[in-house]
C-alpha cells in the first residue's frame, strides 16, 4: 500500500517533512510496515477534508479551522495529533496611530485575514469574547499580498499576519499588535486522516506522527536552513523566515480533551455566526467514534 500525504505551505511540520523527503524520514518510518510514501502538494489547506474524503490523500494537516469546517461539510475525518501551542505564530495588527485599541473598536471595520484558516478561529473567538459577531460586526476580507499596504494607508482597519510576513511587518515598524494569537487561542497545527486508515492501521498513524516529529526536530536544530528553504520556495527574506520559524514549538503532541474542548468552542461559535450551516460535535472526529456519528 502507498500512503499519500497531503502537503501545503501553511502547515510547517508537513511542509518541512515534504522538503526533507531526500532524507527519507517518512519512508524510514513506514517501510518496516510494508508501506511506501508519496506526497500530494496542494495550495489551499481548507481543501484537506475534501481531499481525504475523495481518497486523494490519506493524511494531512492544517490549522484549527479546516477540520471543523470539514466536519460541517460531512467529511469523515479523524484527528491524529496536534502541535504544541503556537502563541507567537500570528497577530492581529493595526497602525500605531489607529483609534482601534480593543477588539470591540473593530465594530463596522474591514479586517483582512486568511478566511477559512486558523485566522478565522482567532478573529471569530476574539470578537465573540468582546460580545461581537464575526458575521455581523466586521467585514472579513480575504487577505492578499496588498494587505499590509492597505493597512498602512488606512484602507482597512486591521490585518492578521503570520510567519515571515509578520516578522517583516514588525521589522519595518509603524504597526502595533492588537491581539496576540496566544491570548485568544492555542493555534495548534492539527493533523487528521481518513477514518478507515486511522482505525484499521493505527501503527501507520503512529509512524506518520514519528516522521512529523523527526521533521520538527530537524527544523528546530537547523532554523537557518529551514528558513532558506521557505524563502526560496515561498518568497520573503530568509532572515524574516528564520525569525518566524524560531517562534514555533516544533513539538508534536497527542490529541487531548482540552484540545477537543477548544475545537468544540470554535465549532459552536462558527455555527452561531453562520460560518458553518449545521452544528458539529468535534468528538465524533476521534478514532472509534464511528462513521455514522461523524457524518
Amino acid at each position: 500500500m502507498t500512503i499519500t500525504i497531503g502537503v501545503h505551505s501553511s502547515n510547517p511540520s508537513l511542509y518541512h517533512l515534504y522538503h526533507l523527503s531526500r532524507l527519507g524520514l517518512a519512508q524510514e518510518e513506514l517501510a518496516p510496515l510494508g508501506e511506501s510514501v508519496v506526497f500530494h502538494p496542494y495550495t489551499n489547506g481548507v481543501r484537506t477534508g475534501e481531499l481525504l474524503s475523495r481518497g486523494v490523500i490519506d493524511f494531512g494537516g492544517t490549522g484549527s479551522t479546516p477540520p471543523v469546517t470539514a466536519q460541517a461539510a460531512g467529511h469523515d475525518i479523524v484527528y491524529t495529533a496536534v502541535s504544541a501551542p503556537r502563541p507567537e505564530h500570528g497577530a492581529l495588527l493595526v497602525p500605531e496611530d489607529s483609534p482601534v485599541h480593543t477588539v470591540a473598536d473593530l465594530k463596522g471595520a474591514a479586517v483582512h485575514l486568511a478566511i477559512g484558516s486558523w485566522q478565522t478561529h482567532l478573529i471569530a473567538k476574539a470578537l465573540d469574547d468582546a460580545g461581537l459577531s464575526y458575521a455581523d460586526d466586521i467585514t472579513a476580507v480575504r487577505g492578499d499580498d496588498n494587505s499590509e499596504e492597505l493597512l498602512r494607508t488606512g484602507a482597512i482597519a486591521a490585518w492578521v499576519a503570520q510567519g515571515a510576513q509578520l516578522a517583516a511587518a514588525r521589522r519595518t515598524g509603524g504597526l502595533r499588535t492588537l491581539v496576540r494569537t496566544g491570548d485568544v487561542i492555542t493555534d495548534r497545527s492539527v493533523f487528521f486522516a481518513r477514518r478507515d486508515l486511522a482505525e484499521s492501521r493505527p501503527e501507520v498513524i503512529e509512524a506518520l506522527t514519528r516522521a512529523l516529529q523527526r521533521a520538527d526536530d530537524w527544523a528546530a536544530a537547523h532554523p537557518r536552513q529551514a528558513a532558506e528553504i521557505a524563502a526560496a520556495d515561498l518568497g520573503g527574506s530568509a532572515d524574516d523566515w528564520e525569525t518566524a520559524l524560531r517562534t514555533l514549538p516544533w513539538r508534536i503532541e497527542p490529541v487531548t480533551d482540552a484540545f477537543i474542548a477548544e475545537q468544540q468552542e470554535a465549532a459552536d461559535i462558527f455555527h452561531r455566526t453562520g460560518l458553518i450551516d449545521r452544528p458539529v460535535t468535534v468528538a465524533h472526529a476521534l478514532a472509534g467514534a464511528g462513521a455514522d456519528q461523524a457524518a
